[in-house]
């Protein structure tokens, strides 16, 4: 199948847009809602795809702009959000097999399976999130706070008529300042996020073909998006004008412990220099260069062999099977493999992230100052069991997928404890590993839910059921 064939066979409009790209703002809002009243919330639906009253947000699609709009808003609902709309007699038929087991049980159901267990667990998550009452998330963006509460606004008194839906909460994210106070694309943990994300079959970036330079393999539209492709392993869910363009996402609220995580960088200082050892942990330098590219320092360009942006992506680890110059279980590495020789198929595990911070910056003089602050997340697929929840289980705290010890997980972001919690950092075939143990998580999830982003057509046929 051919790039150009694919391109006549996406339906960009019908698409929602945070599927094929990231919006770049510096603002995002997630509410989380619950159905009270099934008409009236359905009338609200058809309202945001409607194109008639331009007073009412509108939902973003896939479609290119030549201008960049104030805000974009993109719908997503959960299982029993499906099933309160009564829009068929059973959803669960609609979504039956083994594709779409995990939609159906829902995130607190998989909770385990992605970790989420201790002070992660469910009975401990926040907003309504712990609940079986989440049925939509509704995610506005917007490029400045202004606008951002100028059409929460506007949705909120949408909310309310005809009594359609309750707001259980929402989560609120915002680009960090870098040195120089403007929005930048850093997290908490210090690091330049966002670099790397799947090529997709079909999808161009700025009306062309990416720049940046990057060996892994263009993944099928169909991995992300539900399609009706006699390759794909799946059936749409049905009927076909509620599946079809759809994806799946996995909403995470992910508390960063920053104080904790710097102070264990501290700790090691005998063993590893703490911005060499946040590489390590990571994959890359904090100003996003990989360490498969340059190993030993973070500079962006060098005298002999400068090194850009668009150069990034451009490895794969083949020439470090033994992980001197990037460690087998560092972040990026586990997450995704990419030409890595490891247990099972890279390619058919991998997620697009669309991820800002929340919370007020890290003061490195006040750590222990109470705030709150992390990660807001969605991890968008077609297969939450094959994709999200295969990399969590499986890559994230696991490690005998890639010859590391079964119990050895992501020094990042695996579900650590200050008993199990291991990494190995090799060095080089004449001296020993740099082994680190018993430090605890540095990520806790807050919240979570399993959401179905269901096409403009398939919104418009919701939509369509307000009478009956």
């Amino acid at each position: 199948m051919t790039n150009e064939k694919t391109l006549t066979q996406l339906n960009f409009s019908d698409i929602q847009g945070y599927i094929i790209r990231g919006y770049n703002m510096n603002n995002v809002r997630h509410f989380v809602l619950y159905i009270k009243e099934a008409k009236a919330a359905k009338k609200f639906i058809g309202s945001l795809v409607s194109g008639i009253d331009e007073s009412i947000p509108q939902i973003t699609t896939a479609a290119w702009w030549d201008i960049k709009p104030s805000y974009c808003l993109n719908i997503g609902f959960t299982f029993e959000g499906l099933n309160a709309l009564q829009i068929v007699a059973d959803i669960g038929k609609s979504f039956s097999g083994s594709n779409y087991k995990s939609f159906r049980q829902g995130a607190i159901a998989q909770a385990t399976q992605v970790g989420d267990i201790g002070e992660s667990a469910p009975d401990k998550w926040k907003g309504g999130l712990g609940t079986s009452n989440t049925h939509v998330l509704l995610s506005l963006y917007a490029q400045d706070s202004k606008v951002l509460e100028q059409q929460s606004d506007k949705l909120r008194s949408l909310f309310k008529e005809g009594d359609a839906l309750k707001e259980l909460s929402c989560f609120d994210g915002a680009k960090l300042p870098d040195e120089k106070g403007q929005p930048s694309d850093i997290v908490h943990f210090g690091y330049k996020d966002g670099i790397s994300q799947p090529k997709i079959e079909g999808v161009p970036t700025k009306r062309g073909l990416s720049k940046s330079l990057d060996p892994q393999p263009i993944i099928p539209a169909y991995e992300f998006i539900l399609l009706d492709d006699e390759k794909a392993p799946y059936y749409v869910p049905t009927p076909p004008e509620l599946g079809l363009n759809g994806s799946f996402a996995a909403f995470r609220v992910l508390e960063q412990d920053v104080a904790g995580f710097e102070k264990f960088l501290q700790e090691q200082k005998d063993k590893i220099d703490s911005d060499k050892l946040a590489a390590k942990m990571c994959g890359r330098w904090r100003n996003g260069v990989p360490l498969d590219l340059s190993p030993d320092a973070d500079q962006l360009t060098s005298p002999k062999e400068p090194i850009i942006y668009e150069q990034f992506n451009n490895f794969d680890y083949s020439d470090d099977p033994q992980g001197y110059k990037c460690p087998i279980g560092s972040h990026i590495r586990r997450t995704n493999p990419r030409a890595a020789k490891i247990q099972g198929v890279t390619n058919i595990h991998r997620l697009i992230r669309r991820g800002i911070p929340y919370g007020l910056p890290y003061n490195p003089n006040s750590p222990n100052d109470g705030i709150e602050r992390g990660l807001l997340g969605l991890f968008i697929c077609v297969n939450l069991k094959r994709q999200f929840e295969f990399v969590m289980e499986e890559w994230v705290n696991k490690g005998d997928f890639a010859g590391l010890p079964t119990d050895a997980k992501a020094p990042l972001i695996g579900a650590n404890d200050n008993k199990s919690g291991q990494f190995d950092i090799p060095v080089s075939p004449d001296n020993p590993s740099i082994k680190l143990t018993g430090f605890d998580r540095f990520i806790t999830t807050k919240g979570g839910a399993y959401c179905f982003i269901p096409s403009i057509t398939a919104l418009q046929h919701i939509a369509s059921y307000s009478t009956k």
